[in-house]
């Protein structure tokens, strides 16, 4: 990154940002093979056998 000391704040953002879509596009993430949040622990049903209790 170089720089933006000098930039405007709104001219900052657009530099970040540019360079943020830059950096995706030369190592793109790989598509997830699990649904979104499925590996989430599952409190609420967790906590619902201590009430019985």
């Amino acid at each position: 990154m170089a720089n933006t000391k000098s930039l405007s704040k709104e001219e900052r953002k657009k530099s970040k940002r540019a360079k943020r879509k830059e950096q995706e596009q030369k190592n793109p993430k790989k598509k997830r093979d699990y649904a979104r949040g499925s590996k989430k622990r599952k409190v609420k049903k967790m906590v619902r056998g201590q009430a019985k209790r």
